[in-house]
C-alpha cells in the first residue's frame, strides 16, 4: 500500500492551507470498526453502519476488505447478487478483483483502480478474485463504499465507471508531507475523476511520519476520516486515531490529520480515507442489497428481483468463474 505513488511528491500541485478565517472542524465522535463476514465468507472491517454509528448520510456502508494474504484456494468473493437504490464504489489498494454485471459491464480492477457501479433501478453483479489469486494465493486489500441516491435518482439507469489509478488526481499537502489521491468530488480546488449523482468528496491520503494534512472542506458536507493503517491525531482538539477507527467531524470549514512521528504499522505512513458529502436527509429503509425510502419500495425491489426485472446472469457466467478448491 498504496498502489499509486510518485517518485517526488514535491513536484505535485499543493492543496491550499486553510486561512485564519476558517474554522477547523472538531471531532464529534471516534468509532472503532468491527469485523464481520460478507459475500462467500470473506472478512471485512466495518465502521458503519454499526451500533456506534448507525447513519453516515449520504453514505450507507464502508467496508475495508483486508489487508489479507490468502493461501491457495482460500480467496473468496461476492457471487451474483442484486442491488437497487444506491452506488457501490470499490477502491483497490493491493491485489485484483474481477467484476461482472447483468448489463454486460465490468472488468478487472487492480491496484489503484476504482470500480464505480450505479445500481439505480436495479442490477445483478458479482465481485470475485481472479483465477490466479484463487489458485496461487496472494495479497488482497480493498475498500468498498456505498453511496446513497436521493429519491429522485433511485431509479436512474444503471451505469459503470472504470476509473484507472492513472486517472486519479494527485496533490500534496501544503508542506509536502502528504500525498492525496482524489477519487471523486472536490477538495481544496482539486477534483477527482468520479462522476457522482450525490455530491460527495472521496480521497485517499498517505501522510509521512510527523506530517500534517490540512485542507478546506465544504461547510455543507459531512466530513469523516477513516484510518486504513498507522496512527495519528485529527481535528481541532488533536484527537488520537489509529488503524480501524473512523473520526466523524462536527461543523466547520476545514479538516486536519497529523501522523505520529513514530508509526506502529508496517506501512510506514499514516494511510487515511477522507470522505464526506451533502446529506440527503430522506428516510432510509435498507434490506440487504436494497436501499430505498419506504418498506413498500423494498417489497417491490424483492418482487422485481425475483421476477427477473433487474436483469439476468449472462449465460457465460452461469456455471461460475472460479475453479473448485
Amino acid at each position: 500500500m498504496p498502489a499509486i505513488a510518485v517518485d517526488n511528491i514535491l513536484v505535485l500541485p499543493r492543496l491550499p492551507r486553510p486561512d485564519e478565517t476558517m474554522r477547523e472542524r472538531p471531532v464529534r465522535q471516534v468509532v472503532t470498526a468491527q469485523k464481520q463476514r460478507e459475500g462467500a465468507g470473506f472478512e471485512v472491517t466495518r465502521p458503519f453502519p454499526s451500533i456506534d454509528l448507525r447513519t453516515a448520510d449520504p453514505f450507507i456502508l464502508l467496508d475495508q476488505m483486508g489487508p489479507v494474504t490468502y493461501e491457495p484456494h482460500e480467496a473468496k468473493g461476492a457471487p451474483w447478487h442484486p442491488h437497487r437504490g444506491f452506488e457501490t464504489v470499490t477502491y483497490m489498494l493491493d491485489g485484483t478483483m474481477v467484476h461482472h454485471d447483468s448489463n454486460g459491464g465490468g472488468g478487472v480492477i487492480s491496484e489503484g483502480d476504482t470500480q464505480w457501479m450505479t445500481a439505480g433501478s436495479g442490477i445483478l453483479h458479482d465481485e470475485v478474485p481472479p483465477e490466479e489469486l484463487v489458485v496461487t494465493g496472494g495479497l488482497f486489500h480493498g475498500v468498498q463504499l456505498w453511496v446513497n441516491l436521493p429519491r429522485t435518482m433511485k431509479f436512474a439507469a444503471p451505469r459503470y465507471q472504470d476509473l484507472r489509478g492513472s486517472e486519479l488526481t494527485l496533490a500534496s499537502s501544503h508542506d509536502g508531507g502528504a500525498l492525496v489521491r482524489l477519487i471523486a468530488g472536490e477538495i481544496g480546488g482539486f477534483a477527482g475523476p468520479g462522476s457522482t449523482y450525490t455530491p460527495i468528496a472521496y480521497a485517499h491520503a498517505s501522510i509521512a511520519p510527523g506530517g500534517r494534512l490540512e485542507t478546506p472542506w465544504p461547510q455543507r458536507f459531512s466530513a469523516m476520516v477513516y484510518v486504513l493503517a498507522g496512527n495519528g491525531t485529527t481535528g481541532a482538539e488533536r484527537r488520537p486515531i489509529r488503524a480501524g477507527q473512523l473520526a466523524v467531524f462536527g461543523p466547520g470549514d476545514s479538516i486536519s490529520v497529523e501522523a505520529d512521528s513514530k508509526q506502529h504499522g508496517h506501512e510506514g505512513d499514516l494511510e487515511v480515507l477522507l470522505l464526506g458529502g451533502q446529506p440527503i436527509k430522506e428516510p432510509v429503509v435498507q434490506y440487504g442489497p436494497f436501499v430505498m425510502n419506504s418498506r413498500a419500495e423494498i417489497i417491490q425491489a424483492i418482487e422485481d428481483f425475483q421476477s427477473g426485472r433487474m436483469g439476468n446472469i449472462p449465460a457465460e457466467h452461469l456455471s461460475g468463474t472460479r475453479p473448485a478448491s
